[in-house]
């Protein structure tokens, strides 16, 4: 299992000088204004290289820049959680400091294997600590009160989001006469990639000009370069060398143009439990043919792309058949101008990220003047 923090990270991580500072809170907390602690004591920028969690920080830095002390909200994304976390929430919760969790997904034998429980403990732990709960999917929370038991912690389902004014269509057709799928995100299993090619061979049958661009990073090695190497192989071997372009991690900045040259994003992970890649794409007006498990339903809808059913299942992951979504690509791309209109539409509509700050506001301040 690999390491659930990026290793581009680490320097965050070991930047943070947790609570021996006494200073960095307040001995007594005021209700205005506002001032977040994020975890670390510096987060990633728009121009670094950044997936997973983290991201959605840059978006409420922008509201509440990171108060490395003195503040009176401790902000933590589950899934990327700092060092020495829980004694970090203990800490604070003495100086009145009001906990705020935003719930990604948990671990479960299926994905994570042997020790899954061990992950969960500081999740669960801080969970029980916390004064509100941003759950990141309906299925986010399900899972809580699968593995954790019902909920007394005040909280909400509020999706992730994107900056539409940012990520938004390209002007024109990036690649007139052809299909372009885009595959991306942290692929922490070889399914991921691999159900994504057999996926496109598949298609190019039926399609000629269609190809593919696989970008982010290659994790279900210890070297990544040694997992790229494997996707590459894997690539040669079905024919397909000339037809996928892969690319490596990228920035928030890179995202924008790098789905503004594709037609469709392929998603194939199982129980994604709240992917903001998918949220980009479809901002960039990319209809998403995915696995229908998790909290991706929740976020596609009913009309901006096609899912492929699959059980729910915490023992065993079950990866779309590349069949399945061969046949979904197919659907979406005889009627792709409709698919795309109604993903900007969704998007827009419902996946802003100027709501998700207002909540956010709003949820902070209540907890402050209680």
């Amino acid at each position: 299992m690999k390491k659930v923090i990026d290793l581009a990270y680490s320097s965050m991580l070991r930047a943070l000088t947790w609570p021996r500072d006494r200073r960095r809170w307040k001995k007594r907390v005021t209700s205005s204004p506002i001032r977040v602690f994020y975890g670390f004591d510096r987060l990633p920028t728009e121009e670094d290289p950044v997936h997973g969690g983290i991201v959605k920080l840059l978006d409420l830095n922008t509201l509440y820049p990171n108060h490395v002390s003195g503040a009176n909200i401790l902000y933590l994304i589950s899934s990327v959680l700092p060092m020495n976390a829980i004694r970090l929430v203990r800490f604070a919760r003495q100086k009145g400091v009001k906990i705020v969790l935003n719930q990604n997904g948990l671990a479960y034998h299926g994905w994570y294997g042997k020790g899954w429980e061990k992950f969960n403990e500081p999740i669960v732990n801080i969970w029980r600590l916390s004064d509100y709960v941003f759950y990141q999917s309906e299925f986010c929370r399900e899972s809580v009160r699968h593995f954790f038991g019902e909920a007394k912690i005040p909280g909400e389902v509020l999706f992730n989001v994107v900056d539409t004014a940012v990520f938004s269509p390209a002007e024109s057709d990036p690649a007139p006469g052809e299909l372009v799928l885009v595959t991306a995100g942290s692929h922490h299993t070889f399914y991921r990639v691999q159900a994504a090619m057999d996926t496109l061979a598949l298609v190019s049958r039926t399609i000629p000009e269609a190809r593919m661009i696989m970008a982010g990073r290659y994790m279900w090695r210890s070297n990544e370069q040694e997992a790229l190497q494997e996707a590459r192989q894997y690539t040669r071997q079905l024919g397909l060398d000339t037809r996928i372009e892969f690319r490596e991690s990228y920035s928030q900045l890179q995202a924008v143009q790098l789905l503004r040259q594709g037609h469709l994003l392929l998603h194939t992970k199982y129980n994604d439990p709240c992917p903001r890649l998918v949220v980009e794409a479809l901002s960039c007006g990319l209809p998403v043919v995915y696995s229908a498990t998790g909290g991706v339903p929740e976020l596609v809808g009913d009309k901006a792309g096609i899912g492929v059913p699959g059980p729910l299942d915490w023992d065993l992951d079950h990866p779309p058949a590349p069949e399945d979504l061969a046949e979904a690509v197919l659907a979406v791309a005889g009627r792709r101008e409709t698919y795309a209109d109604e993903a900007r539409r969704r998007a827009v509509m419902h996946l802003d990220v100027r709501a998700w700050l207002d909540r956010h506001q709003q949820v902070f301040q209540k907890l402050l003047n209680e």
